[in-house]
């Protein structure tokens, strides 16, 4: 895993995100076919984690963080979210 594949990781964690998971059940009929009988949805929301947008920050060096309060971290965050959807 290369370092921008660990910054994207990173900033993905620091600013939330959802996943979807499917899930499907199978029977096998009396030919011994396997068939699908359900299949299931759900939605996984991860929330902001502010310490990894410190942890991220500080490796990119975007800025000083160290004495930044989590109220000046959720803005730098919604800062870095504004310019990835640019």
């Amino acid at each position: 895993m290369g370092n921008e594949e660990i910054g994207k990781a990173m900033l993905k964690k620091a600013i939330g995100y959802e996943v979807t998971e499917s899930t499907t059940e199978f029977t096998i009929d009396d030919k011994g076919v396997k068939k699908p009988v359900k299949e299931k949805y759900q939605t996984k929301v991860y929330p902001p984690d502010p310490s990894a947008l410190k942890a991220y920050l500080t490796l990119t060096g975007s800025s000083d963080i160290g004495g930044m309060t989590d109220e000046e971290l959720e803005e730098e965050k919604n800062r870095l979210i504004a310019e990835l959807r640019a």
